[in-house]
């Protein structure tokens, strides 16, 4: 398909005005990222496999009632979805320890959270995306109380949903980012999940053995990057054979 004027371009997708008034193309890289962008990389078919994976994961949660931005899959890297306004958030899932709150809180990597957490991190590169209050949320009017409370309810919903959804395929969802949109359509304005899911935004630990199967692999220089996506998508199903 023939895509429009480039609208932005990010750290793991480009973004193009899409065939139809308020509709985007998005289009997955192969750049890797990590620590703020301070650290810089190329996952050799990244972009095919988030793009897949994101398209089975938009459609399930479409399935248990999840509202979403996303329409179709389009080509290896390209999906439309539609054009919403990004509430400037990042929203975090924790079932296990892991990354930055083993680090920020001393608690060992690994331990297992009495019950999941659910976090709020400024949607800001420049600041290094601060871990955020439910008070700062609303007195910066990021978002309103509703949309708040819209918000955690949706994460948990997800989270519950995907923690089982892995769980069948042998993979441990340890903890995952998610943005949200506000989508305005016939005068009225609803809150969607939008952006992506994939092994970039989520961490996932095969059962057995605790093997990274996620963008951890290329944070910590552990190799095996494009195996440990690969691996992700095959269990989930996902052939790739057609892809380039």
């Amino acid at each position: 398909m023939t895509k429009g004027v480039k609208l932005y371009e990010g750290k793991a997708k480009t973004l193009y005005e899409g065939p139809e008034p308020g509709t985007i193309i998005q289009y997955f890289k192969d750049d890797a990222t990590a620590f703020n962008n301070v650290k810089k990389g190329t996952i050799a078919g990244k972009g095919i496999i988030n793009n897949r994976i994101t398209d089975l994961v938009m459609r399930r949660l479409e399935n248990i009632g999840i509202p979403t931005h996303y329409i179709k899959r389009l080509s290896d890297r390209e999906q439309l979805v539609k054009k919403v306004e990004i509430v400037p958030l990042e929203v975090i899932v924790r079932n296990i320890a892991a990354g930055s709150m083993s680090k920020k809180f001393g608690v060992e990597e690994g331990t297992r959270l009495s019950r999941p957490l659910v976090e709020f991190s400024l949607k800001n590169d420049d600041l290094g995306d601060p871990l955020m209050a439910e008070e700062h949320v609303l007195v910066l009017g990021l978002a309103t109380e509703e949309e708040l409370d819209d918000i955690i309810d949706m994460a948990l919903q997800i989270n519950d949903f995907l923690r089982g959804m892995f769980a069948a395929i042998g993979i441990e969802l340890v903890d995952f980012k998610l943005e949200f949109g506000r989508l305005v359509e016939d005068d009225t304005v609803q809150l969607v999940l939008a952006d992506e899911f994939s092994p970039d935004n989520c961490r996932l630990w095969d059962f057995e053995t605790g093997e990274k199967l996620d963008k951890d692999r290329f944070r910590r220089d552990l190799g095996g990057e494009v195996e440990a996506y690969q691996e992700v998508a095959r269990r989930l199903g996902i052939s790739l054979e057609a892809a380039e």
